[in-house]
C-alpha cells in the first residue's frame, strides 16, 4: 500500500515509510523481527536518560511483557500507511486559536535568549507531538526532549523509542508530569547541558547567572505540570485539556535555573492528518477541531490492529462483535446499546476509555526504521 506522507513527519521519511510499506511485502523472508523496531541496543547510553519504573501493577507489567514478545511481529509501517487510507476522506482536523499566533511570535524570541530548549512531547505520539518547524527555531542551541506521560506506554514502547534516540545522539528523558517522575533528572541535565554558560561569562570577568531553559511542545501535552512538579507547587496553570496556558511566563527554580512556560504551539495547519487524528485521539488539540464519531471509528481501526489490543480486548470491553474493519459501525452498535442511539456519546466513550488506559498503556506509534 503506497502512501505518501507528510506533514509532521519529514518529507523524506515520509517518503521512506511509503516504499518500505510495499517493500515489506518482499522482504518477508527476513527475519520477522525485520517488521519492527525493538530495543536490542543498551539503552545505559550517557547520550540517554530513561526515567520512571514501579509504576505499573501486576496486570500492566504482563501486558507490557506481551507487548514485548508480539510486537515483533507487527508491522507499524502498513498500520501508517492504512491510517493514512482512512483519514483522506474525513473532514480535515485544523485548530489554531488566535492566542497561539501571537505566543508564536514572542517564543521566537525569547528562543534567542535561551541556554537550553525543553520540548515535551506526548510519549504516545512522540512524532506527532514535534513541530515541524521546532528544527529551524531552535538552529544549533541544545535541546532535551521531554516525553511525557511515560507511565501511559508499555516497557517496550518506551524502551524502543528510548533506543531510537540513543542512536541519534539526543537527549532525551522520559517523565510523569502527574507524579513528577523524572523531573529532578530533568533539571541536572539542562543545568550539565548549559553549563559552559558561566564558564564563558566568568572568562569575560562576568558574574554567573541563572541557566535560562525554555519549556515548549504542543497544547496538552503536560508542559506546566511539569514544571510545578520541579518547583514542587503550582506555579503554572495546568488541566487536563488543551489551551489552558495562554501567555508565556518565567519561574525560578532555585538559584540557579529560570524557566519559561510557553502555551502550546502548532502549525498554522496540519499537513499531515494522520498525526492530527492521533492527536485528538490523544486529547493533545482542541475538541473543537474534530468529529468525536470520526476520531472514535479511526481509533477502534487502530487499536484492533494492535497486537496487544485487538478486537478480543474491544469485545471484552464493549460486549460488541466486530472484524476491526469499519470502525463507523462498532461506534454505532455502542450507542445503541448504552447511549439510546447517540453516537457522539458512544464516541467520547470509545476515546475517554483510551486515555485513561482501559485498554492497556500503549503508544500509538513506533520509531522509524530503515530497514534491509
Amino acid at each position: 500500500m503506497i502512501a505518501q506522507l507528510s506533514g509532521l513527519w519529514p518529507d523524506s521519511l515520509a517518503g521512506t515509510l511509503a516504499v518500505q510499506s510495499v517493500h515489506r511485502r518482499s522482504c518477508r523472508r527476513c527475519s520477522p523481527s525485520a517488521s519492527i523496531t525493538v530495543a536490542r541496543q543498551s539503552t545505559s547510553s550517557s547520550s540517554i536518560q530513561i526515567v520512571g519504573g514501579g509504576l505499573y501493577g501486576d496486570e500492566l507489567s504482563k501486558l507490557s511483557s506481551t507487548s514485548e514478545s508480539v510486537s515483533e511481529e507487527f508491522d507499524w509501517i502498513d498500520l501508517e500507511a492504512d491510517l493514512y487510507h482512512w483519514t483522506k476522506t474525513l473532514r480535515p482536523v485544523q485548530w489554531y486559536p488566535g492566542h497561539i499566533a501571537k505566543t508564536e511570535k514572542e517564543l521566537k524570541n525569547q528562543l534567542k535568549l535561551m541556554d537550553v530548549v525543553i520540548e515535551v512531547r506526548d510519549a504516545r505520539i512522540p512524532m506527532s507531538t514535534s513541530h515541524p518547524q521546532m528544527d529551524s527555531w531552535l538552529g544549533n542551541r541544545k535541546r532535551i526532549i521531554v516525553l511525557n506521560r511515560e507511565d501511559m506506554i508499555s516497557t517496550a514502547d518506551r524502551n524502543t523509542w528510548a533506543s531510537y534516540y540513543a542512536r541519534q545522539g539526543t537527549k532525551v528523558v522520559f517523565s510523569n508530569g502527574q507524579l513528577g517522575m523524572g523531573t529532578m533528572k530533568l533539571s541536572r541535565l539542562a543545568k550539565s547541558l548549559a553549563g559552559g554558560v558561566n564558564e564563558k561569562r566568568k572568562a569575560k570577568g562576568l558574574l554567573p547567572r541563572p541557566v535560562r531553559a525554555g519549556i515548549v511542545g504542543y497544547p496538552n501535552v503536560g508542559k506546566s505540570s511539569v514544571i510545578n512538579r520541579l518547583l514542587k507547587r503550582r506555579m503554572c496553570p495546568a488541566a487536563p485539556r488543551p489551551g489552558v496556558t495562554r501567555a508565556l511566563k518565567w519561574v525560578r527554580f532555585g538559584t540557579d535555573l529560570e524557566l519559561l512556560d510557553s502555551p502550546g504551539i502548532i502549525p498554522m495547519r496540519i499537513n499531515d492528518q494522520s498525526a492530527a487524528i492521533k492527536l485528538a485521539i490523544c486529547d493533545d488539540i482542541g475538541e473543537r477541531s474534530y468529529d468525536v464519531s470520526e476520531v472514535a471509528a479511526i481509533l477502534i481501526q487502530m487499536l484492533s490492529r494492535l497486537p496487544t489490543v485487538g478486537n478480543k480486548a474491544l469485545h471484552d470491553r464493549y460486549k460488541i462483535d466486530t472484524d476491526g474493519r469499519v470502525g463507523k459501525i462498532f461506534v454505532q452498535k455502542l450507542a445503541l446499546q448504552l447511549f439510546n442511539g447517540d453516537s457522539h456519546q458512544a464516541a467520547f466513550r470509545i476515546l475517554s476509555d483510551f486515555r485513561k488506559g482501559r485498554f492497556g498503556w500503549v503508544a500509538l506509534e513506533r520509531p522509524p526504521k530503515y530497514e534491509c
